[in-house]
Order: structure tokens, then sequence, then C-alpha cells
């Protein structure tokens, strides 16, 4: 077990295990959040984030490893000795007192002096001044998780956790939310710890995403760099959607590797290849892929392939998502910006598409080309 006092301001988990009798939840977990930041765990149902939060809370208690919070150990701390306050997807609000009083709750418990001062401006930050008097049920779903944000807030604690706090919300209030949550953490600088299955969710709020997949983190860092630069299959189909194609690796070179991908030639920068192997998955994004009519000039010099035929279109209003059957029988996703300067192409049409060789990736040939893709509800 870490010492306290190891210096590290922030949240530190060291080696963090949770075993259940028929599985292992989160698996020897390490992980640095600094101080101030806004975090994401993301991943799907059953991957461990919500476990491990729960460690951190200490609704759980690991099995093995270390939990170190402003340099003190809480690892085995009771829930109400650790600077930590949780905000829950079903707010937890108590329904007899008003807004007011469910954010004083905390204080008032604590027998502080300042309280009201105290409530009024956070009711400030959250923008409900004028709900104070106002019971829970009064309140749409949007302002009852302002009030549970506010009454976590206002303890002050070292890290806030938000477990999925946005679930229960419907999609458009659920959009405003994440820039409301995210302006009140820049506000009040504290450390959040954010929980959710929601990749846009994530990558909208947190300065810094782990993908956890089967208890353990595939790969952490800024949301455009897990986007636009996946180690991982996983990573790359459960943040957002890729294109994967077979491929052979021809050629390493200081700064490129050229892959024979079904007899033609691709580039990838050697900084986003992630296999060592002489085969790999090239990988590229839908929306980096641009479609045209046979033997057109597409501005992407680099990686040309012909022989597409459109096999599906589907217009959503600011692209047109295609599916294209390529040669050797696979189906590549396109989506093409509508901004009016081409003309949307019907099923049966001849194309060929094409990238450029900087938006490509390389993974590993090994790992499950499916993994991590979102399952589309019946």
């Amino acid at each position: 077990m870490s010492q306290a006092g190891d210096g590290y301001d922030g949240l530190r988990i060291t080696q963090l295990t949770k075993e259940f009798a028929t599985f292992t939840a989160v698996d020897h977990l390490d992980l640095d959040v600094p101080r101030g930041t806004f975090f994401a765990l993301l991943g799907p149902s059953g991957c461990g984030k919500t476990t491990t939060l729960r460690m951190i809370a200490g609704l759980e208690t690991p099995t093995s490893g270390s939990i170190t919070l402003a340099g003190q150990d809480i690892t085995y701390a009771k829930p109400y000795q650790r600077p930590v306050n949780t905000v829950f997807q079903s707010y937890a609000l108590f329904p007899h007192l008003d807004i007011f009083e469910n954010v004083a709750f905390g204080l008032r418990r604590r027998k502080r002096s300042d309280v009201d001062a105290q409530v009024t401006e956070m009711l400030e930050l959250v923008e409900l001044s004028s709900q104070a008097r106002k019971k829970p049920a009064q309140l749409s779903g949007g302002q009852q998780q302002r009030v549970a944000l506010a009454r976590a807030l206002i303890n002050q604690p070292e890290v806030l956790l938000l477990d999925e706090p946005l679930g229960a919300l419907d999609l458009k209030l659920r959009r405003s939310m994440q820039i409301e949550i995210k302006r009140i953490q820049d506000e009040v600088g504290l450390t959040f710890v954010h929980v959710t299955h929601d990749q846009e969710e994530a990558m909208t709020m947190a300065d810094t995403v782990a993908v956890m997949n089967k208890g353990i983190i595939e790969q952490m860092g800024a949301p455009a760099e897990l986007y636009e630069n996946p180690r991982s299959t996983f990573v790359a189909n459960f943040l957002g959607q890729s294109n994967l194609i077979e491929g052979a690796v021809l050629n390493r070179a200081a700064d490129i590797v050229t892959v024979d991908m079904h007899g033609i030639n691709v580039s990838i920068p050697t900084g986003r290849s992630h296999t060592a192997g002489d085969k790999g998955w090239v990988g590229i994004r839908p929306e980096k892929v641009l479609i045209g009519e046979e033997g057109a000039e597409l501005d992407a010099p680099g990686n040309t392939i012909p022989g597409g035929v459109v096999s599906d279109v589907s217009f959503v209003g600011v692209s047109t998502q295609y599916l294209v059957r390529m040669p050797w029988g696979q189906e590549l996703q396109v989506f093409q910006q509508n901004t009016g300067r081409a003309r949307i192409f019907g099923v049966g049409e001849r194309v060929e598409l094409s990238w450029r060789p900087e938006y490509a990736f390389l993974l590993d040939i090994s790992q499950d080309a499916d993994a991590g893709a979102q399952k589309v509800d019946a």
C-alpha cells in the first residue's frame, strides 16, 4: 500500500483491483488525475468504470491496491471521512426540503456559520437563484441536476464524482447540461471525475478521457488525441466509427509505413502505426474519406482507392452517409459534409475513394476488428 503523504496533490490510483466471486471488475488499475482537471472514465457497461468510482467514494472496498487523494491514503477510509462528494443519476434530493435547504444541508449538518451567503453564491453559480424556495418536484430534470451539483460543490470536496449524471435527461437537455457542467467546473476549479458510457459526453466535457474495457484502461489522453490516433481497435470503434481494412506491411521508413491494402499501396505516418507485425488494420474515419466519380481529381493527395460501388445512401442533414462496396467485398463508410458543392451519389454508382495519408492509422491485426463497436438497439 502506498504511504500517506506521497506528495502528489491530485487523485492517485495504484494497482487498484476489485475481484468479485466470478470475475475481476477492475484489474490492477494505475491512474493519476491532476488536481483541478475534468477527467472522464469512459466505457461500455460492465467495463469497471462505476466500480472504480465506487472505490474512490468508499462505497466499495478494493481487493488490493491503493487510493491517495491530496497526499492522504484513503483506500480504506469510511465514505464520510473522505473529501469526496458524488452526484448520482438519480440526484437523490430531499423532496421535503426546498432548493435552498437542499443545498444548505451539508453545511448545516457541520454547523457552519455563514450558510446563507454560501448557499446564495452557489445558487448563483448554477443559475437557480430564482428557484430557491421551490421543492425539487417543481423543477425540471436539468434544474434538479444543477441542485445536486450545487449541494455537492458547496462542501468543497477535493474530488467531485459524477456517476452517469446526465443519463436521465433527454438528448437536447443533455447537450446543454454538458456545456453547463464544464462551465461550472472551470469556475470552481475542482477536480471532477465523470463516469459515462456516452462518448460524446466524455469528449465534450473532459480534459482527459480514459477509455476502459474489461477492467483495464485501453488508452488515455485528450479527447482529440484518442479520436484522431487510436491505439487499439476497441478505442477506434468505441469513440466514433472507423473503417478497418486488412493490409500487409511492405516497408517501414523513419516517418512513413507503407502498407499493401488489397493490392493498393497506402501510407501511414510512423507515429500513427501501432503494430510491430507484418500485417495490420489500416484505419480511417468515415468523415476523412472523400468520394468522387471514377477518375475524378479528389483533393486528397496520397491514397486513392478505385473500384467502389455505392451500396447505401443515408441523408442525415449535415452530412450524407454512404456505404461503398470495394472490389475485395468490404463495405466502407463515407460521411460527406453537405456543403452544397458536391452532388449526392445514388446506389449502384461507381465511385472512387481517397484520403490523406496523415489521417490514417495502423492497428494490430490480432485485435478484433469489431471490438468496441456500438450495438444498435433493435
